[in-house]
């Protein structure tokens, strides 16, 4: 299983996207492709990605053309019989990856719509504007763009082993790797290793990149990184964990594998985590 969203195939023509009248010739198309979407929920039929061609709906919004340069748009339904959430459709491989890169585009740009009606520096109304990549205020004249939230999250190693911790509200078993967002002022790699401090006690050198990850749940950047620790000793944050702790490389594989004889796992195949636990076992 690859990394879910990270293979979004379609030209977003942002050169294009401004001309209205342009993105109302991509709508009116006989072949333009509309997803609905309801939450996390997109509407599957027969196991294929349901779309339509409704030029009418009024809250569409362009996610770019395909390779057969056919349009896409998505925008907001009420939730429906054969709607299916976006995780369990990463996590089951229901759709090819495409359109689950797709969906998370749609998904994101949506939400970002749901919460952008009014303007926060006068409170008028939103206009929307560039086929939804823009919102624009009549009032202070003020453009609003979505909004995309860097996370470091990162596989912290030492001597062999790595440090993986839990929330008390995930399932029962499950650790992954550590994360927070990326404050003011701040790089990824110092972002990462505050976080693990922060959450563990542990202090972290070295680090380097591995890769990334489109996140819709809301709409956030996953930057996914190794880090070499530089002190060992655990202390929690409460707050943020239930708990924290190393694994030996044995340990980690028997999570990967769902083998471990206490029930431990790794986070889900189609997240980043669970990509960075494989890199680090690795060396």
């Amino acid at each position: 299983m690859s990394l879910a969203y990270v293979l979004n195939p379609l030209d977003r023509r942002a050169n294009d996207r401004p001309n209205a009248e342009w993105v109302l010739q991509q709508r009116r198309r006989a072949d333009a492709k509309l997803i609905r979407i309801a939450g996390d929920a997109a509407l599957l039929q027969g196991g294929r990605l349901v779309t339509d061609n409704d030029a009418t709906a009024e809250s569409a919004v362009f996610l770019g053309l395909d390779a057969q340069d056919v349009p896409w748009f998505a925008f907001r339904t009420e939730a429906a019989d054969g709607m299916r959430d976006l995780r369990s459709l990463a996590m089951e491989e229901a759709l090819p990856a495409a359109e689950l890169g797709m969906l998370a585009q749609a998904r994101s740009l949506l939400q970002w719509h749901e919460r952008r009606t009014y303007c926060s520096n006068c409170a008028a109304r939103l206009e929307v504007a560039d086929a939804g990549y823009r919102r624009h205020c009549p009032g202070c004249g003020m453009d609003h763009f979505p909004r995309t939230d860097p996370v470091a999250i990162m596989v912290v190693r030492h001597q062999g082993s790595i440090l993986l911790g839990r929330q008390s509200s995930w399932k029962p078993g499950m650790y992954s790797a550590l994360a927070g967002f990326v404050e003011p002022g701040e790089t990824i790699e110092d972002a990462a290793r505050r976080e693990v401090f922060e959450e563990s006690g542990v202090r972290v050198g070295a680090v380097r990149y591995v890769t990334s990850q489109p996140w819709p749940f809301l709409s956030n950047l996953m930057i996914g990184l190794i880090g070499d620790a530089v002190s060992t000793e655990i202390k929690l944050d409460e707050n943020e964990l239930e708990d924290a702790r190393w694994f030996s490389a044995e340990e980690a594989r028997m999570m990967m594998d769902r083998t471990h004889p206490d029930g431990l796992y790794a986070a889900n195949p189609y997240a980043i985590a669970h990509e960075l636990v494989r890199v680090a076992l690795e060396g």
